[in-house]
Parts: structure tokens; sequence; C-alpha cells
């Protein structure tokens, strides 16, 4: 067996194809996630059982479920339902949601380590509820929590991969497509491998820094 750069070179094409549709999976997972977590946290500390109880069902079933399973239930299953989306917007929908569950407990425990007094200086100055949380509580607990958040994020496009399980043409479909085309599996396989450690690598010493300066 021989390294051939031919085969590399004709990838190439494909490959940035599969990087924009991988990132753009990535940003749009991450802010779902990210704001459905939120969602699913405050959910969970309502005062309301009939809230908090459906909410924390709700997250421990997805939490506890594979998130292949449920890729595969969004698109196959609902379909049949009348609930339709292309492979992309499904795989979107399905690695945010997944993630949401695991954020919302990143939010729940750094809303839990914002100190009492401030919850009662709030209090004393009469801000509302919405002013509480925006301006006090979550200011401190995003503050907290944001190399945590991170973290998920490189779990998130760790997980990108098990969404050419339904066709969409990430790095490692379109890896599979062109091996398909030209039998050669060494060269496509391998610069994915390599961009997947080329893109978490450098975003996993960011997510440290961060950590780092929040600590001050």
């Amino acid at each position: 067996m021989t390294w051939d750069w031919s085969a590399v070179a004709d990838f190439m094409p494909r490959f940035w194809d599969g990087v924009l549709v991988t990132l753009q999976i990535l940003v749009l997972g991450s802010l779902l996630s990210f704001t459905l977590g939120l969602v699913w946290a405050l959910g969970l500390r309502s005062g309301l059982r009939y809230v908090r109880w459906p909410v924390g069902l709700v997250t421990e079933f997805i939490r506890n479920t594979p998130l292949l399973v449920q890729l595969f239930f969004l698109f196959f299953v609902l379909p049949e339902w009348g609930v339709q989306f292309s492979a992309l917007t499904t795989g979107t929908i399905a690695i945010g949601l997944h993630y949401s569950t695991y954020t919302a407990q990143v939010y729940r425990a750094g809303i839990d380590a914002v100190p009492a007094g401030q919850w009662e200086a709030a209090t004393a100055l009469s801000l509302p509820a919405h002013r509480t949380w925006t301006a006090v509580i979550l200011p401190q607990a995003v503050r907290r929590i944001a190399p945590a958040l991170g973290n998920y994020v490189i779990a998130m496009l760790k997980d990108t991969p098990l969404l050419a399980g339904i066709g969409v043409l990430e790095m490692l479909q379109q890896s599979r497509l062109e091996s398909a085309a030209t039998f050669q599996y060494t060269e496509p396989l391998t610069v994915v491998g390599i961009a997947f450690i080329l893109i978490a690598y450098p975003a996993s010493l960011l997510v440290r820094t961060l950590e780092r300066r929040l600590a001050r």
C-alpha cells in the first residue's frame, strides 16, 4: 500500500464541502443546545410540579437514549406522522436536542452556584424577576459554566459523523462517497481524521484558556 497524493487532491473539493456542512451543523446545533438547555434548566427549577416533572421526564428520556436512535427516529419515523425535514435539518435538530439535555444540567449547576446573597440583593433592590435573571443571576452563572459548554461543543463536533447514517454530507460521508467512487479508502479517511484533530484540538486549547481566565 502506497500513499497517493493525487487521491488527496481529487478528494479536496468534496472535503471542503464536507467541512462547510460539519461547521454549519456544529454552529447551529450548539446554538440550539445552549438555548434549549437554558429553557430546560429553568423548567427544572420551576416551583410548579406540572412544569418541573414533565421537563424532567423529557430530558431524562433524551439524555438516556443514544443519539443515533434519536436521529433515526426523527428521520425515519416522524415522516410517517407528517413531520419531515431535510437530512441536514434533521441532523442539526437531533444533535442540538440531544446535547441540550446535558447543557441543561450545566446551566442548573451554574445557577445553583450563584451565592444566595446575590438573590437577596436583587430582592432588596426590588428588581423584577426578569431583571434578576438577566442582569444578576445568568451573567454570573454563564461565567462559571462557559468552559463546560465549550467542552460540549467539542463533543458535538466528534458526534457529527453519526449524521452520515441519514445521508448528511458531512466530512465522513464525503470521504465514504469518494472512497466508493475511487476504491481508495486510506487517503480520504486519513484526511478527515486529521481534519477533526485540527478543528478539535485548537478548540480544546481555547476552552482551557477560557477556563483559566475565568478562574482568576
